[in-house]
């Protein structure tokens, strides 16, 4: 009989987890996600109230999962608390902030919230897991949450595009740097998807038809689009994807 190969699992027992920006929206999708195939998972965000919220409807699911209230921004305690908790074998940084205006326009304090949560504080938690994992000798995968717009313009999005474009920059050349030591490092790059936070974008009747255009599949996303996304790259069913930007974009990169 012929030898049959096996598919990778899924499945994510035994392994440890963090995501920023996991109190609601696509956050909270990943960390509900994570927690479904096993992981146990740290939540990270800043509203301690909607973080606990969160954290005990995944329990309830029967996930093991424990929040922790941090603003990503401070680099010091992010830093700590990954070094306390970790070595993590998956990051996937969802904390992301959007401040949208015509570039003639854009004030210099929108721009640098917008690096400070996107491009800073992204590289320096991946950075830390990272380090926690090479001392631990462990591999791991990294996922960052990009955007389509890492990849495309878009009006009244310079800002944000910029961001997204450096973070996908930087996940190749830290896959590179970190590929020796079996660390993967991957972006993910939804299209619009409806959360709470993007709300007031697709209320727009004219710019929620100008999104429908866009997306070849006719449909703006929803959270649970990123889910299985999330799980692939985590998991060892992405054992040799690495450097890479898995888009979930209903078809908008494709032209």
């Amino acid at each position: 009989m012929t030898p049959l190969p096996r598919t990778p699992s899924f499945r994510l027992d035994a392994k440890t987890a963090l995501v920023t920006g996991a109190s609601s929206g696509i956050g909270l999708a990943c960390a509900a996600a994570l927690a479904e195939a096993g992981a146990q998972v740290t939540m990270l965000a800043r509203g301690a109230g909607r973080l606990e919220s969160a954290a005990a409807a995944i329990r309830a699911t029967g996930g093991h999962v424990t929040p922790q209230a941090l603003d990503v921004t401070d680099i010091t305690a992010l830093r700590a608390l990954i070094a306390a908790r970790g070595p993590f074998d998956v990051l996937v940084n969802a904390a992301g902030l959007a401040r949208h205006s015509p570039a003639l326009e854009t004030r210099e304090e929108d721009f640098d919230a917008v690096a400070s949560v996107n491009i800073k504080a992204a590289y320096f938690a991946a950075q830390a897991v990272a380090q926690g994992l090479i001392a631990a000798g462990k591999p791991g995968s990294l996922i960052q949450i990009s955007s389509q717009m890492g990849h495309v313009g878009g009006v009244d999005r310079a800002v944000y595009c910029a961001s997204k474009h450096a973070l996908e920059g930087m996940t190749k050349a830290m896959a590179m740097e970190w590929g020796s030591h079996g660390i993967r490092v991957n972006t993910l790059c939804p299209t619009f998807i409806l959360t709470p936070l993007t709300q007031s974008t697709f209320d727009n009747a004219e710019r929620r038809a100008w999104i429908e255009s866009k997306i070849k599949l006719g449909r703006v996303g929803e959270v649970e689009d990123i889910m299985g996304a999330v799980v692939y790259l985590a998991s060892d069913a992405s054992a040799l994807v690495t450097g890479t930007a898995l888009k979930v974009d209903g078809g908008w990169t494709a032209g």
